[in-house]
């Protein structure tokens, strides 16, 4: 018996009450372990704290859906290990952090970074079979200021990528790092978990459109008056990512190319928001917390500090020292993604030409997916500290009708 699909004519056609909710996209929410995404996340090495905020006082991390427990022992090693101890279940974040390792409040294990049991001090001798109660660790580095975790199989280890704009510093050159948000939002300090999915983040580095809509008519100018300006926009899969040229027609006859990169899994590369000339210097990782966070690093090379100073939202103000009628009112980057709920609904999307660059980079991002679950090594995983410097291309360059460069105003 075939089904009757009920007829609706032009008067009541899109009614609510016809509407079917949409769906998060399966491959691309979830991150714990053991999903698509989590899986792929996992394979490269991500940042969890700013190395001055990695101390002999331990902090609990959330990173990827997982509760981990982070220190720095008296020797100056981090350590990233699973918070409930190997003995009974005692949280490692209530223990005493020493010369070799962390130790546990309640019966006194010791443990050092890489999770060895070193001394069960109510056992016989410190523990006879001490190293069958190995506690589960993660591998950890720091370059940059920040401490890197590599969460994924042990097998699969990679060797820490080093970025070209962040190397070979000159004299009076140094690298300030910053946790939290994206630069509009980074005065939010009180939780530097922000409370939607990563890719909601990450994706908007590709969307060029939204700039001219959001940042420079709807909610006025809240970055740089040539934004206003309607680009031309390429958008191009490179080795390692997806970036875009997008040149725009300047009044006094130049012409501004601003160049965006976003680079697997969760990196991204933006140029001066002010649209200062030259080659961007910093670079933003877009990591998640679990389905419903993500927190950002970000390092930036410079000669003075400032660089991430909280943009100047509204009337003289920052996103903070705005009301909630004023960020009604207008919007930036955190009310258009946070609106979009804590896990955008995927299905309900009606994507445009103008969502190029957002379609791309899904795609890309799904073809290292299914690497991963084919067994291979996605793009920008390295096993050889030779090959593991990536070039980082973004910047804004200008240009004058017979192709001169030439600064900004």
């Amino acid at each position: 018996m075939s089904k009757t699909i009920p007829i609706v004519d032009a008067q009541h056609a899109g009614s609510a009450y016809q509407h079917v909710p949409g769906h998060p996209d399966p491959q691309l929410s979830a991150v714990a372990k053991g999903t698509p995404t989590g899986e792929y996340l996992r394979r490269y090495w991500q940042p969890v704290a700013l190395s001055a905020d990695v101390t002999d006082r331990p902090q609990m991390v959330r990173i990827l859906g997982e509760d981990l427990v982070l220190f720095r022992d008296k020797a100056g090693r981090p350590g990233l290990l699973y918070p409930r101890c190997m003995h009974r279940g005692t949280s490692l974040y209530y223990g005493h952090v020493e010369e070799a390792g962390i130790r546990c409040c309640y019966h006194g294990w010791l443990f050092a970074v890489d999770g060895t049991c070193l001394n069960q001090p109510c056992e016989p001798e410190g523990g006879l079979r001490r190293e069958a109660a190995r506690q589960p660790w993660y591998p950890v580095e720091e370059r940059y200021g920040l401490v890197f975790a590599y969460m994924g199989p042990p097998e699969k280890k990679p060797v820490l990528p080093r970025y070209d704009i962040l190397e070979d510093l000159e004299e009076g050159e140094f690298i300030e790092v910053i946790s939290g948000g994206f630069v509009s939002y980074a005065d939010h300090v009180e939780d530097p978990n922000v409370p939607y999915h990563w890719l909601q983040n990450w994706e908007n580095i590709m969307d060029p459109y939204h700039v001219y809509i959001l940042h420079s008519t709807f909610s006025g100018i809240q970055f740089a008056e040539n934004f206003k300006i309607l680009p031309r926009v390429d958008f191009e899969a490179v080795d390692g990512g997806v970036i875009y040229h997008a040149w725009r027609d300047l009044e006094d006859g130049r012409q501004l190319e601003r160049i965006n990169s976003a680079l697997f899994p969760n990196i991204s590369a933006i140029p001066m928001i002010d649209l200062s000339p030259g080659q961007g210097r910093w670079i933003g990782w877009h990591v998640a917390v679990d389905d419903q966070h993500y927190r950002g690093f970000f390092a930036a090379r410079t000669r003075q500090p400032g660089n991430f100073a909280p943009i100047k939202m509204h009337n003289g103000k920052s996103w903070t020292e705005l009301s909630e009628q004023e960020k009604q009112d207008f919007p930036g980057d955190f009310e258009a993604q946070f609106g979009q709920g804590r896990v955008t609904l995927h299905g309900e999307e009606h994507l445009a030409t103008s969502d190029h660059g957002i379609a791309l980079l899904r795609r890309q991002m799904k073809q290292q997916i299914a690497i991963v679950q084919q067994g291979g090594d996605p793009a920008g995983v390295h096993f050889n500290e030779a090959d593991a410097l990536v070039r980082i291309r973004s910047g804004n360059f200008y240009t004058t009708s017979d192709k001169t460069e030439t600064a900004a105003d």
